[in-house]
């Protein structure tokens, strides 16, 4: 193993810690501040994206149909696990009305699996890329993607399961605190 290699798994470690010690407790869910978190992304994603190709000495080759597909996959496997995450948090209405939120282990598990299978699979994408007849930087944007779809659908599908507990219609993962 390289130096060069250490340092995504030093920050997975990092990552790991952090994920598991802030997940441990409840936090305040507030609705009417979800927003803030899937618009921020969504325009460094942009940004994400659009440096990409702008970087110097980038290739510039339009993408065929493969990079096409690849990139929406990334977004649609984003997108189902974060819809997945968002279903698994537990939401708990207190006796004040305040809603309380705490991250499933399964839904750590995925984050951690999913961290895991694009530090393997990145390095062995990108070196293979012409080979499976793909755009190296297609590959890149299409984990910056799935890395920006699972953030913003569980937002979201965080945001509208609040609101439903909110006026009082059932919830599947809801409690309430008595």
């Amino acid at each position: 193993m390289t130096p060069q290699q250490y340092g995504p798994l030093i920050g997975i470690g990092i990552a790991l810690v952090v994920i598991l010690l802030r997940n441990r407790q409840k936090r305040t869910l507030r609705p009417g501040l979800m927003w803030i978190l899937p618009a921020v992304f969504t325009v460094l994603i942009g940004l994400g994206l659009w440096g990409m190709r702008q970087a110097p000495g980038a290739d510039l080759t339009p993408y065929g149909p493969a990079d096409w597909a690849l990139l929406a996959g990334g977004a649609v496997l984003g997108a189902i696990g974060g819809y997945w995450r968002g279903r698994m948090v537990v939401i708990e209405k207190e006796a004040d009305g305040v809603l309380k939120a705490q991250a499933s282990p399964l839904g750590i598990i995925l984050i951690i699996a999913l961290i895991a299978v694009r530090s393997l699979a990145r390095p062995w994408m990108e070196g293979h890329a012409d080979s499976l007849g793909l755009h190296v930087v297609a590959v890149e944007q299409a984990f910056l993607l799935l890395a920006g779809g699972l953030i913003i659908v569980q937002r979201v599908e965080m945001f509208i399961r609040a609101r439903r507990i909110m006026a009082g219609r059932p919830d599947d993962h809801v409690e309430t605190a008595g």
